[in-house]
């Protein structure tokens, strides 16, 4: 097993939490978009996007979430361009 802060095996903006968002998701069956709203919600604040500020990077991706909700809000209205 990889150690704690292993970037690929376990990355800290995702380690710090008691269970991974990819464990309860994939356990969870959840569907893929469900499965981004809740990895970008859980790692907006503690992953720092190169060339941008902690403000920034938190706020992309706090707004990917968003946009995975606004896309399955979308289909679920029937619409094309999602």
């Amino acid at each position: 097993m990889k150690s704690h802060s292993d970037p690929v095996v376990r990355p800290s903006h995702y380690a710090r939490w008691r269970i991974e968002p990819i464990t309860f998701l994939l356990r969870n069956g959840c569907e893929y978009w469900r499965g981004n709203v809740v990895k970008y919600a859980m790692r907006a604040g503690h992953k720092q996007q190169p060339g941008k500020s902690a403000i920034e990077s938190e706020i992309e991706d706090l707004s990917k979430a968003i946009r995975y909700c606004e896309m399955r809000i979308n289909l679920l209205r029937g619409e094309t361009d999602l």
